[in-house]
């Protein structure tokens, strides 16, 4: 099979589908890479893809991405992830709805899906009127569960304040720069707890409005989105999509540090080892951004038992992102690898591949 596959995405994923349902208009990509550790767990993205062969791509990489990001969360499930595509005007209707979770029923608890890009709060609960197999169904502010934004931007947060103990020696973030690219639920999350420690933010967004906006909340800079991969700063912090370290940017980053919550930040492994030889340091963004898997994970195995999760308990898992950096950190300057085929290698024995 994996001959077939000319896709350099394949990974030996263990059960990928394509479900199409005429009467709704539903396309979807639904992706197993790993239930090594569990079920395979994974938000679903719903996207309008120029060329269908993207949706398959994205499919692929990112439930690879989610096997490993489970695994170095410690959390007992596999990668999953799925993906709808929409027309260009991003048509979603309750009839796809229905028949998306219809699919994932039909997994028989395989894959559990979650929130993702072009995904809601609402979205979730309207799936979970079908399937009992989707996560992140709110129940409160004091428990797991609901949107997961805020938690991967808590994850963020620690992660850049532990890139930047252990690359600038500094225990606060007060008076470091942080050249932060993307202003919506997770950047800007991020943006907000470090602004409110004192660092020093230069702000951009696809969106130039929501930039500006943000900005004028938390006393920020906000400059065009083209130009914040250039701008001189500590920490260049990518909250955006993905695939936004490539040979070429690499070589124009003017910082010390690489930390953010985009999936698949390096577009090509060689990519990450241009950072190496430029002495920047990586979060691998799979471990920094797993803080809404977290979330939305405890929720879900909680509810299976039949209890309900405290915010304590995810707030506690989402702590210890900052250990998990810095074991990588330790074993790469070590080993001389990149800090991205180190957190790839302790991932891949975890999944037992």
């Amino acid at each position: 099979m994996a001959a077939f596959w000319t896709e350099a995405d394949w990974d030996d994923h263990e059960r990928v589908e394509l479900v199409h349902d005429r009467q709704s208009g539903l396309t979807a990509i639904l992706a197993l890479h790993s239930t090594h550790c569990g079920p395979g767990a994974g938000g679903v993205r719903f996207w309008h893809y120029a060329d269908p062969a993207g949706a398959m791509k994205d499919a692929l990489r990112l439930s690879r991405g989610m096997s490993y990001k489970n695994a170095m969360a410690g959390l007992p499930m596999g990668g999953g992830k799925a993906v709808v595509l929409l027309d260009e005007s991003r048509t979603k209707t309750p009839a796809m709805l229905a028949a998306f979770a219809d699919a994932v029923e039909t997994l028989g608890g395989a894959y559990v899906t979650a929130q993702d890009v072009g995904a809601s709060e609402a979205d979730m609960i309207a799936l979970s009127e079908r399937t009992r197999h989707v996560s992140g169904l709110p129940h409160g502010d004091d428990l797991a569960g609901g949107d997961p934004g805020p938690s991967t931007s808590f994850g963020v947060y620690l992660g850049i304040k532990a890139a930047v103990e252990h690359r600038l020696g500094k225990g606060s973030v007060a008076g470091v720069h942080v050249a932060l690219q993307g202003c919506g639920s997770v950047g800007g999350g991020a943006a907000r707890l470090l602004a409110r420690d004192g660092a020093k933010l230069t702000l951009a967004d696809i969106d130039p409005a929501r930039a500006q906006a943000l900005a004028k909340e938390i006393g920020a800079t906000a400059v065009p989105s083209d130009s914040i991969i250039t701008t001189p700063c500590d920490v260049f912090s990518p909250n955006a999509l993905g695939a936004i370290l490539t040979a070429d940017s690499i070589a124009k980053l003017d910082c010390a540090v690489v930390a953010g919550g985009a999936n698949n930040q390096i577009a090509r492994p060689e990519d990450g080892l241009a950072l190496v030889e430029r002495d920047i340091l990586y979060a691998p963004d799979y471990v920094i951004n797993a803080g809404g898997i977290i979330n939305v994970s405890l929720e879900y195995l909680a509810r299976m038992e039949g209890r309900t999760c405290p915010r304590g308990e995810v707030n506690q898992r989402i702590g210890q992102i900052p250990d998990r950096l810095r074991e990588i950190w330790q074993e790469s300057e070590t080993t001389g690898l990149g800090a991205d085929v180190v957190a790839d290698r302790m991932a891949q024995r975890l999944i037992g591949r």
